[in-house]
């Protein structure tokens, strides 16, 4: 098996009037964590949404290898099958469902008949919000939960759907120090049950604390990819 979980090979994606990606190269490893680092307007997000499907295959030129094959996702229920989960900056949550609702949102846990089992659902939202550090009552409605809360509810989602891949893009800007730092302690620990991680961020700080790997990109191209040991601030 490969060392790297993913390849994205000559991206290019361009928009009316603009060329956004051009000919950008990723490799990210298994079982790391790699940081995506650049200016606002750089391709940061831009690459992260032809990887996941939001921009699907046949609107970008160039090639991705997931798990040793190439893959050609239509959209994010595909890539989502596949293992890679993608939390925007705007947190894509339910305000007024419980949170074990917005956890199985779409994937719900089901009993005889094709009912929705309640008590499987937040037996099941209990657990992952323990793995995640959480000890709200599953029920509670999201509405309830400051924003630092919100984002680990969306990684316990991530996590329901036995995730490989996790791509958190711009995960602490609207976090507190606090927040911040048990987030970066979450990434940490899911490194170390195996899972991979894309990280973008602005916070170089932050990228020095849990990168093993840093690739820049820079006008929609990348400019370097270098290895923890070698970055400074």
């Amino acid at each position: 098996m490969s060392q790297n979980i993913l390849e994205m090979r000559g991206i290019t994606k361009t928009f009316p009037g603009v060329k956004a990606l051009s000919n950008v190269n990723l490799a990210v490893q298994r079982g790391e964590v790699h940081a995506i680092c650049g200016e606002n307007g750089a391709g940061k997000s831009t690459l992260m949404k032809v990887l996941s499907g939001v921009y699907p295959h046949g609107t970008y030129d160039g090639q991705i290898v997931y798990n040793g094959e190439e893959v050609a996702f239509r959209n994010l229920r595909d890539s989502e099958a596949k293992g890679i989960v993608i939390i925007h900056q705007e947190l894509a949550l339910s305000p007024y469902l419980s949170i074990a609702e917005n956890i199985f949102l779409n994937n719900e846990r089901r009993g005889a008949g094709g009912l929705i089992d309640w008590n499987q659902t937040n037996f099941q939202a209990a657990a992952l919000l323990k793995r995640v550090g959480l000890r709200e009552n599953p029920t509670t409605k999201v509405n309830q939960l400051g924003v630092g809360k919100q984002q680990l509810v969306e990684i316990a989602k991530a996590l329901s759907k036995e995730v490989k891949l996790l791509i958190l893009d711009e995960p602490t800007a609207a976090l507190n120090d606090e927040d911040s730092d048990h987030l970066l302690e979450l990434i940490l620990s899911l490194r170390e049950e195996g899972i991979t991680s894309i990280i973008i961020s602005h916070k170089l700080n932050e990228i020095k604390k849990v990168a093993d790997t840093v690739t820049v990109i820079r006008d929609g191209k990348t400019i370097e990819t270098i290895a923890k040991n070698d970055v400074t601030e």
